[in-house]
């Protein structure tokens, strides 16, 4: 008998691939719709501060109970609730919101509320789209506090006792890490991103997520049967019999697929003419080094720094950078490890350095400006780097270089650093290999003068395609025009590539560009010869790196390099490797 109802497509984008097919189990955060506003007179404020301090506290109790109780599975995990932890006491929400109460009079809840909106708009003008992301942890703690403010029933993910398919506004860590293998089949939310915790988190326990589908709770209701593509970033609501036998046999094959391509993750990243690609990872935390291996990485050809900073209550000291660095240098030796030095705008993510906030951050005080500025930040962070060298194959990498002055500063304020620690006695690598990030079109344009001065580019194409096409992907309006197969693109990557070559510098494309596998042909034929991605991706990567021949992606992208329109160049690769993409495309 026909399904009377008709199939609904709700597109957002893959959090994690695969599919899977079940009954919508929909979460619903109750309570926490309507925060109601009023008035603490001055004599009853400290009892107002009082009941705060006691929602944080049993807040922090539930937290401390959660993360006793995580399963194996998401232990990797687990450092994202200590980061929440640490956030309860955090100078910008707690104590602001203790501020709010007793100098405006405002009751705990709209104090929660009014700060945490206020440290939000912050973190969302970050260019940084992961660190841009971050706002969703203000979010996700202060609705714990809020929780236990307004007495509300909590999410208990760890309680559904059927195989079900989760919908959610949006998912917390907290809620994320929950999630039985064995109970929950996949999740769609209408919020959240690429770079969001839970896309990480449903990454590693590998079920398939669609997130930002923006009308999924409207849509769906508990018991409809849908379908969650990850690999396409679709839901389909209500599919017709044709649609389910058509997904079905995709299940079936990527499953296979996934389990064949897993299997040869540790196998060298050699094309089929026998050239090897190395294929690292972009990691910002130790904890993740476990991922690293486990996905057959090369090393770490990129290591965030910001993090240590991020979630201290200020800047580190050389001290306490460098036993973290040391501890990830011997966990990944012999395999390399590149540590790219502190990528923020000022005090807008960390505590106390008291910087103006800047109407335009994405062209303001960030990356290797803000470092120059800061010295004495800035020598702690090399220093240690230079003594973690001393314990594994480290190198240094300079985000945001616009210019030689900086390459030169840089490197001034490196060799300082090396005669600091050579009277000191500190033991560290005086040959440390140097690098520096081309992600804006100055650097690409003056490369062939940069590359005498280091001894590898590392290219950022998330900041490069933004910076080189006017587009900020975070607007709505205007993030389809974010295209790495723009022509424009393609022949900046090919002037920097050239460079390379011509002064025998290594070149890495550590964007996000690298890990997307309908961009290989491109990437290889232009001659990487490493990528680094998010660890795991390694294993599809490695995999139709082995499925190519270096010498045709090189000709191939000689004719690439002739179009003038990124459809043009997206209608070459499908005609020319769209079979090793057919799965995602079925």
């Amino acid at each position: 008998m026909p399904n009377s109802v008709p199939e609904i497509r709700l597109a957002g984008f893959s959090g994690s691939p695969g599919v899977c097919i079940g009954q919508a189990y929909i979460i619903e955060k109750k309570g926490l719709d309507v925060i109601e506003k009023y008035h603490i007179q001055p004599e009853a404020r400290y009892k107002e501060v009082n009941r705060l301090k006691k929602a944080v506290r049993k807040a922090k109790e539930e937290l401390q109970h959660l993360i006793a109780s995580t399963s194996t599975q998401v232990r990797d995990h687990v450092y994202i609730l200590e980061a929440h932890m640490a956030m309860f006491k955090d100078k910008m929400l707690y104590t602001q919101a203790i501020t709010a109460i007793e100098k405006e009079g405002l009751n705990a809840e709209w104090a929660v509320k009014k700060v945490s909106e206020s440290v939000k708009s912050i973190f969302r003008e970050i260019p940084d789209p992961y660190l841009r992301e971050r706002a969703d942890d203000i979010t996700h703690v202060s609705e714990l506090i809020l929780h236990n403010l307004v007495c509300a029933e909590p999410v208990k993910i760890s309680s559904i006792d059927k195989r079900v398919i989760l919908v959610a506004r949006d998912l917390s860590p907290a809620e994320t890490l929950q999630i039985q293998l064995d109970k929950v089949k996949g999740f769609v939310t209408d919020g959240g991103g690429r770079a969001s915790h839970a896309s990480i988190i449903a990454k590693s326990l590998q079920i398939p997520s669609v997130l930002g589908c923006g009308d999924a709770m409207r849509l769906i209701q508990s018991d409809d049967i849908i379908i969650v593509d990850g690999i396409n970033g679709l839901v389909i609501i209500h599919p017709s019999d044709r649609t389910l036998e058509t997904y079905e046999r995709l299940r079936s094959r990527y499953e296979k697929h996934k389990a064949s391509v897993n299997r040869n993750a540790h196998l060298p990243a050699a094309t089929n003419d026998h050239v090897t690609i190395r294929t690292k990872a972009n990691i910002e935390r130790p904890e993740e080094i476990v991922q690293v291996r486990d996905y057959g990485g090369d090393g770490i050809g990129l290591f965030r720094t910001e993090f240590m900073y991020i979630e201290g209550a200020g800047f580190p000291s050389e001290c306490e950078l460098f036993e973290r660095y040391r501890e990830i240098a011997e966990f990944m030796s012999p395999n390399p490890v590149t540590f790219r030095t502190l990528d923020i705008n000022g005090d807008k993510i960390v505590p106390g350095a008291n910087i103006q906030p800047e109407e335009n951050p994405a062209l303001g005080l960030r990356g290797i400006r803000f470092c120059l500025k800061r010295q004495n930040y800035f020598m702690d962070q090399i220093k240690a780097i230079l003594r973690a060298s001393a314990y594994g194959d480290i190198r240094i990498l300079f985000p945001m270089i616009s210019s030689m002055e900086e390459v030169l500063e840089s490197k001034k304020l490196l060799a300082e650093a090396k005669d600091s620690l050579a009277k000191e006695g500190a033991k560290f690598n005086p040959d440390m290999p140097v690098g520096i990030m081309i992600e804006v079109p100055s650097a690409v344009i003056l490369a062939d003068e940069l590359a005498k001065e280091v001894d590898f580019f590392s290219i950022g194409t998330n900041d490069l395609i933004q910076y080189a096409l006017a587009i900020d992907r975070g607007n709505p309006q205007v993030a389809y025009l974010y295209d790495a197969m723009h022509p424009a693109i393609l022949r900046m990557l090919k002037m920097v590539v050239d460079v390379c070559k011509k002064h025998n510098i290594e070149v890495c494309m550590c964007g996000e560009m690298a890990g997307e596998i309908q961009n290989l042909p491109l990437v290889l034929g232009l001659g990487m010869d490493e990528l680094s991605i998010n660890p795991p991706f390694i294993p599809e990567i490695k995999n139709i790196i082995r499925a190519v021949s270096q010498k045709e992606t090189r000709a191939f992208v000689e004719e690439a390099l002739k179009l003038t329109t990124s459809e043009q160049v997206y209608d070459l690769v499908q005609e020319r490797y769209g079979h090793l993409f057919r799965l995602e495309n079925a």
